[in-house]
């Protein structure tokens, strides 16, 4: 009888790992099969940069509105209703990006897949915590890897899509998302096979987000977390910018540094899981963060013949999401749900502001020095002086690091 109750639980937990795997890797997919997308849209709809401005920010509302209302979600009707909820979601949003034919509907239907996004974001976050009991850094830089890998070839395969020539017509963003979408599926089908964690365990601990946020050690982690996402997405979101304005690269060469730190990046989350849960996940990112910080600054001080080293700060960028999670999972086992809405929504809108700073850093330095030594120069400056405050952001993470491991030495906590 126990060896069948053994069978049940290794076979359950292994369809909820594939779950967690497959949840992740379309998440990837829909977050980063834009970038071949926008210009073709921006084309068709004869939209400006305001109106793409607008569409992008309308996406990290829809995100952000979502994270704050999917743990509630998931206390109310179960870790699997939210799972299912968030890929059906998407599937529907792929639908109506298909069908979209002007500017506001495709707004709405892209305003619809992001909501499904902030909830897929928190209800994997929460169900990993449950899952991942044992070796939780290791399982959740595994986890991750499944993103990283997925948002490594979303470019490729979403320009790949849109090359085809098929049923006498050639396919264009329509149709690339609808296919790319339609993934979502996959977790879908799963979600609704196994026993989930909240269907054969202790119900949690009823806690307030109001009570949680007392705990100065959940705030530095919102902290840590901001930091480390600013200088996770600012890269995608600058660094071709910063190789083609201050180094002149082409696009072929600054692209594939991009490439190669997504490789690193990667990489990282498959091998380096292991050794947090070895040292520990504070120490983890003390050295993490500050690593990738010092790379990145290196890389910017020394100039191009070290432009390499912008790309291996990647390797220790990677960690510190699902690090911090691995953390959550063990400092708040009983109060997952609150500990990750609370940790995710803020960290989201830090992120917002810092990818903000990013551009206004820019801006400043280059007005201040363009009257100094002239447009070009004044350029570069800027350039340099916005690109190194992504190395400073991660500095800033190990520091925050630090902070938070002397707390929870002192209250002998040292996870």
């Amino acid at each position: 009888m126990e060896s069948n109750k053994n069978k049940f639980y290794n076979k359950n937990y292994y369809i909820l790992l594939a779950l967690v795997f497959t949840g992740y890797l379309v998440f990837g997919f829909s977050e980063n099969i834009k970038g071949p997308a926008i210009p073709r849209i921006q084309v068709d709809f004869g939209l400006n940069e305001m109106q793409i401005g607008l569409l992008l920010a309308l996406n990290s509302l829809g995100y952000l509105l979502a994270c704050s209302f999917t743990g509630m979600l998931t206390k109310k009707f179960g870790i699997r209703f939210s799972n299912l909820f968030a890929f059906g979601t998407m599937a529907l949003s792929g639908v109506l990006i298909f069908l979209s034919v002007n500017y506001t509907t495709l707004s709405a239907a892209y305003f619809l897949m992001y909501i499904g996004n902030g909830i897929l974001e928190i209800a994997l976050g929460i169900l990993s915590v449950k899952v991942f009991t044992k070796n939780a850094g290791m399982m959740m830089n595994l986890a991750h890897f499944f993103y990283g890998l997925s948002s490594t070839i979303a470019p490729i395969i979403a320009t790949g899509l849109m090359k085809i020539n098929a049923l006498g017509k050639s396919f264009s963003w329509h149709e690339m998302y609808l296919i790319m979408l339609s993934l979502s599926i996959v977790p879908l089908i799963i979600a609704l096979l196994p026993k989930f964690p909240e269907d054969y365990t202790q119900e949690e601990e009823s806690i307030s987000i109001k009570e949680y946020a007392k705990d100065p050690a959940a705030w530095m982690l919102v902290i840590i977390l901001s930091f480390g996402v600013i200088s996770e997405l600012a890269v995608g979101g600058w660094l071709v910018n910063f190789l083609e304005k201050v180094y002149k690269w082409d696009i072929k060469a600054a692209s594939g540094l991009l490439s190669a730190f997504f490789f690193t990046f990667t990489l990282s989350r498959l091998l380096l899981g292991p050794f947090t849960d070895k040292i520990g996940f504070t120490k983890s990112l003390i050295i993490f963060s500050g690593g990738a910080g010092l790379l990145t600054l290196m890389g910017i001080i020394i100039g191009q013949s070290a432009a390499i080293l912008l790309a291996l700060a990647g390797a220790g960028i990677a960690p510190i999401y699902p690090t911090v999670m691995a953390l959550l999972s063990k400092r708040y086992s009983k109060n997952s749900s609150t500990a990750v809405t609370f940790t995710v929504t803020l960290m989201g809108i830090g992120s917002v502001i810092g990818n903000f700073l990013v551009g206004g850093i820019i801006e400043l330095f280059k007005n201040i020095f363009t009257d100094i030594y002239g447009v070009e120069n004044g350029l570069i400056i800027g350039m340099k002086a916005g690109y190194a405050f992504v190395g400073i952001c991660a500095m800033l993470c190990s520091i925050s690091s630090v902070i938070l491991y002397n707390f929870l030495k002192k209250q002998d906590q040292i996870l």
